[in-house]
């Protein structure tokens, strides 16, 4: 950890909590949009992480997540530094949309460079004032627009560290995810930087138990990284790894009815979902390829031949993988109500 952190030119000593923007571009009206950031600082040194939401623009969640951990008590303990960064994609979230204005995904454009497009430029920028100067980082997903994502953290879990920050988020479901071409996963993960990618909920809602589940996952990772005092948690789940996942998909056009919902358990050949027409008649109905857990569901009850349906994740028990998805959701859900 540097004595001294530099962003954008503002230089930011231990103990200091700061408030700045990254300048992105110049609107149409000549006004400037710029990304905001907030850096806290321990007075003790220690690790440096990133949290990072709206990369995505439509996924709301992680805006919530971070807001709410950088207004706990807990951090007026910190030891390094947290730079959080609720909303990467100011433009997306200005347009309730996936992308930038050129249409480009921002996670699909790293590492970018200066002179490129928008979404490059943004990369880039990103990037460079702030992932270089990180050893860890959170990158805060939800699931696309009409879609729902379990709590679930996907990672490299073949790397050992990574891994222990993983379970020690504390959701049940963990991916042992490939890095994608022009990810910020995977541009961070080439220099160094070990990344944790936490999915959960809808795009343009919010979801209690997700942003609950989130808000102490994150506090849970930084006290494993040593950055907050040992956390106690009334909730003791076991996570478990998935060995492998794929979506189910529509196998005609029509109205639906689900049967089953996220975290059910299934079992290979059970019905998922009945297709129908306008007057009552099923056409087809869904079935699980094989047994798992629906860790990610579409909402909308209307599909075409081909949409994805259900995103089923195969465990060595899966029975006993969805018990533990019920007692997350009861523990957060009594949070919620009581």
């Amino acid at each position: 950890m540097r004595d001294v952190l530099e962003i954008n030119g503002k230089i930011i000593g231990l103990g200091e909590r700061v408030r700045l923007e990254l300048p992105v571009a110049r609107l149409y009206t000549d006004g400037e949009i710029g990304i905001p950031i907030e850096v806290i600082r321990g007075k003790r040194k220690g690790p440096t992480v990133f949290l990072s939401a709206a990369i995505h623009g439509d996924e709301l969640n992680g805006i919530e997540i971070i807001r709410q951990v950088i207004q706990s008590k807990a951090l007026t303990r910190l030891k390094g530094t947290v730079i959080a960064v609720p909303i990467v994609n100011v433009h997306g979230v200005l347009n309730h949309s996936r992308y930038l204005p050129d249409r480009r995904d921002l996670n699909r454009s790293f590492p970018g460079s200066e002179k490129g497009s928008l979404a490059a430029r943004v990369a880039n920028l990103f990037l460079t004032e702030i992932v270089h100067k990180c050893d860890y980082g959170i990158d805060l997903h939800t699931g696309a627009i009409h879609r729902s994502n379990l709590p679930q953290i996907r990672a490299n879990l073949e790397d050992e560290e990574t891994f222990q920050l993983a379970k020690a988020f504390g959701v049940p479901v963990l991916l042992n995810s490939t890095l994608r071409d022009g990810s910020l996963r995977q541009s961070a993960s080439e220099e160094g930087a070990k990344i944790l990618l936490y999915e959960a909920g809808e795009a343009l809602r919010f979801d209690d138990i997700s942003v609950r589940a989130g808000v102490k996952g994150v506090l849970n990772v930084l006290s494993e990284l040593g950055m907050l005092p040992k956390r106690k948690s009334r909730l003791q789940t076991e996570p478990f790894v998935a060995k492998s996942s794929s979506w189910v998909r529509a196998t005609a056009s029509g109205i639906v009815n689900s049967k089953k919902q996220l975290g059910d358990h299934v079992k290979k050949g059970e019905v998922l979902a009945e297709i129908g027409n306008p007057f009552g008649d099923v056409i087809d109905v869904v079935k699980a390829k094989y047994a798992g857990i629906v860790i990610g569901k579409q909402n909308i009850p209307l599909v075409q031949e081909g949409d994805a349906m259900f995103h089923v994740a195969i465990f060595a028990d899966s029975e006993e993988v969805a018990e533990q998805i019920e007692i997350l959701t009861e523990h957060y859900t009594d949070e919620v109500t009581g």
